[in-house]
């Protein structure tokens, strides 16, 4: 059972380093165009699932 706990700490350690290498290396303008982005995209799903919706239930309506 002691690997088993020196496995997570290894792995924990290897996570939190890579997280944090990446953090240090963000820009924060990449990071403002990714939310922007996220966030369009976000928007255009919900739209057109609204839409795709609608048009079913217009199908459906005029089906015999």
């Amino acid at each position: 059972m002691h690997t088993n706990s020196l496995e997570n700490s290894t792995l924990i350690g290897t996570l939190g380093g890579t997280t944090l290498t990446i953090l240090v290396n963000i820009n924060s303008a990449d990071l403002l165009k990714t939310a922007l982005l996220a966030a369009i995209g976000a928007v255009v799903s919900f739209g057109v699932t609204l839409a795709l919706k609608y048009a079913i239930r217009k199908i459906r309506k005029n089906l015999p």
